[in-house]
């Protein structure tokens, strides 16, 4: 098996969008970032903060991005919005074409 960070963070991106998982996730996230064990030990100057700031930044870009998610689809705007229609209007998202004929 082939390790990368790119199969890691495909990998946690998928658990942490699984709603079965999610806070587990999230929770054990926040218990690595203030456990005293990590991968890289934070007694090591610079090195030993690199791990803490690259999961929490990969936590903290997932999270906003679930929340935006939901709050979009919460308000509807999913992509299947027309634009500048009034609200309540039944109006679709299909195109007419029209042949102009002058009426005399």
């Amino acid at each position: 098996m082939k390790f990368s960070i790119q199969s890691l963070y495909t990998w946690y991106r998928s658990v942490l969008r699984n709603p079965k998982y999610r806070w587990w996730v999230i929770l054990g996230t926040l218990v690595y970032l203030v456990s005293p064990f990590d991968v890289l030990p934070d007694f090591i100057p610079v090195v030993g903060q690199i791990d803490d700031v690259f999961l929490l930044t990969l936590l903290v870009g997932e999270v906003s991005g679930l929340v935006i998610e939901g709050w979009k689809a919460r308000k509807g705007e999913v992509g299947t919005e027309v634009p500048n229609t009034p609200e309540g209007s039944t109006s679709t998202a299909s195109t007419i074409d029209v042949d102009a004929v002058s009426v005399k």
